[in-house]
Parts: structure tokens; C-alpha cells; sequence
């Protein structure tokens, strides 16, 4: 019975050891609530652990997001110049956050030509969508790279793959078959993941903003104009011809139907700001996209 009880012991040190030597966080102060985020992270990997021994490779992950994308990007053709402009946009602050991302894949941005879509998600192997509708909330490039990077994180922890192995498993789908993954609906992407991977989606996308050259008040500010979106349209239901549709408000219903508490969200941005020594980092870039017409041709420009 000793021997057992010393054997468990050791193998939880153990344990304990791989795991924080494979953490790939920056270092962070101590305090309650770090540690609890971290109780937290242990117990995910632990529930998560199977998928490990069954993950996708890059390549096989790869392949699976671009049939997926080819699927869902059938309007890529059909946006305006404005909406080209925006696209641009995206592509280059995706860029720029991207370029930081711990796993290297192909990662691509793309834009959501509905300004009823206030949302963002992103798909296996690397590609990324953001709704017309949340670019429209947006007063800073920061706001727009801390979106990103959550995005990002959704990827580069696996999020997007486990999710195709669920779904697959659910429904009866051969992940070795790639032409019957795509009939994984689009908006199994939309509805989020889990309490516990949206919020580490949120804190590592936020450190992932930052390494990329932007404010983690972007992310600060942007969760404020949610709270009051929430206030106005979600709680008291305010009538749909104020600035927002009908459709849009629905889909700000989902948004915050599948994700935790903004008030949460919030909160544990300003701890990661506060362990990370980041609150002098407080300007944001402005939200500025131009457009000249030259010979009647529209062409923007992104500054």
C-alpha cells in the first residue's frame, strides 16, 4: 500500500515537472488568482490529454482547413472595393500577429462581407474569419490584433483540431477522409469552445498582441464596448432600427451565448497586464482605413 501511495506521489511530481517545462507562457508574479488560472490549465490538459495520442499531424491539420475554408470562402470574389480594403486590412495586421504564433503554419485572414456578422472564428491548419460586423464595432488596429490573436491561439493550442476529432468521432465522419470532414457545417466554427479555452484563447492571444507591437488595452476597450452592446441590445433588448439590425443583434445573442462573462473577460485581462508590467502600454493605433479613387478606379489604402 506505501509503495502505491510513493508511486503515485513520484508519478504526480513527475508529471507535474513535464508539464510546467512545456508551458510555453512567459513567466508571471504569483498570486491567487495566477494560480488558480493555472489549477485551471492543469485540469484542462489533463481531460485533453487522449487527443494527444490521436492528434493530426500539421499536414493532415493543414489540409483539413484549407477544403474547410475552400467551402466557406465562396464569396471571396464578390466583395466591394471598400470590402477589399478591409480584407487588406485584416491581412496585414494578421500579419504582423501572426508572425509570432508558437506553431508555423500557412496562417491566412480573411473577411466576412456581412455587417450582420458580429463574430470571428477560425478553422485547422491556419486560416482565420472576421465578420464585417465586428470590424464595424472597432476604433483600433489594437482591438483588431488582440481579435486576431485570440483567433490565433484557437489554432496554435489546438483548439480547431480537437474540435474536427469531436466532431468527426460525433459524427461518424473518417478523419483519414478529408472530402467527408467538409461536411462539418460552418457554424460548429461560430459557436466558440469551452469556458476554459476561450479564456486561454483570450490570455494568450493578448500576449500574442503585444509581442506583435500592440496595446493590451485593445483587448481592454473592445470587451467594454461588448458590455455595452450586451447592455443595450441583449439584456434590455432596445428596439433593432438603433444602429444595430435585427440580425446583427441575433448574432451578438450567439457571441455572447458561447462565450464567458465579459465582465470575466475583462477582469482577467487586467490581471495579465498587471503580472506582465504592461500598463504603460496604453496608446492604441487608430482603426484608419482610406480609400482614394484614381481614374475611377477606388483603391485603398491602409495606414
Amino acid at each position: 500500500m506505501k509503495r502505491a501511495l510513493v508511486f503515485v506521489i513520484v508519478l504526480g511530481v513527475a508529471l507535474a515537472a513535464l508539464y510546467f517545462s512545456e508551458r510555453r507562457r512567459e513567466k508571471s508574479s504569483v498570486s491567487p488568482n495566477a494560480v488558480l488560472e493555472m489549477a485551471a490549465d492543469v485540469q484542462r490538459d489533463i481531460t485533453r490529454a487522449p487527443m494527444r495520442f490521436t492528434r493530426l499531424s500539421d499536414e493532415e491539420e493543414i489540409k483539413i482547413g484549407n477544403e474547410l475554408a475552400g467551402k466557406y470562402s465562396t464569396y471571396d470574389e464578390k466583395l466591394s472595393p471598400e470590402q477589399q480594403g478591409l480584407q487588406e486590412y485584416v491581412i496585414k495586421v494578421g500579419a504582423a500577429v501572426s508572425s509570432h504564433a508558437h506553431r508555423h503554419l500557412p496562417y491566412r485572414f480573411h473577411l466576412i462581407p456581412n455587417r450582420s456578422l458580429i463574430n470571428a472564428f477560425s478553422l485547422p491548419g491556419g486560416h482565420v474569419f472576421v465578420g464585417e460586423g465586428l470590424l464595424d464595432l472597432m476604433s483600433s488596429e489594437d482591438q483588431l490584433a488582440f481579435i486576431l490573436g485570440h483567433e490565433l491561439e484557437h489554432i496554435d493550442h489546438y483548439h480547431c483540431a480537437e474540435r474536427v476529432q469531436v466532431e468527426a468521432r460525433f459524427r461518424r465522419l473518417k478523419l483519414g477522409i478529408v472530402g467527408e470532414l467538409v461536411q462539418i457545417p460552418l457554424e460548429v466554427w461560430e459557436v466558440g469552445y469551452s469556458k476554459d479555452e476561450e479564456l486561454e484563447a483570450d490570455r494568450e492571444g493578448l500576449r500574442l498582441a503585444v509581442v506583435g507591437g500592440y496595446s493590451p488595452y485593445g483587448a481592454v476597450s473592445l470587451f467594454e464596448k461588448f458590455n455595452e452592446l450586451h447592455a443595450e441590445y441583449v439584456i434590455h433588448a432596445k428596439s433593432p432600427e438603433q444602429e444595430l439590425s435585427e440580425l446583427a443583434i441575433e448574432s451578438l445573442e450567439g457571441y455572447f451565448r458561447s462565450h464567458p462573462a465579459t465582465s470575466e473577460r475583462i477582469a482577467q485581462a487586467g490581471r495579465v497586464i498587471a503580472e506582465e508590467g504592461w500598463q504603460n502600454r496604453n496608446y492604441q493605433k487608430p482603426f484608419h482605413v482610406e480609400y482614394e479613387v484614381h481614374n475611377g478606379v477606388l483603391k485603398q489604402e491602409i495606414r
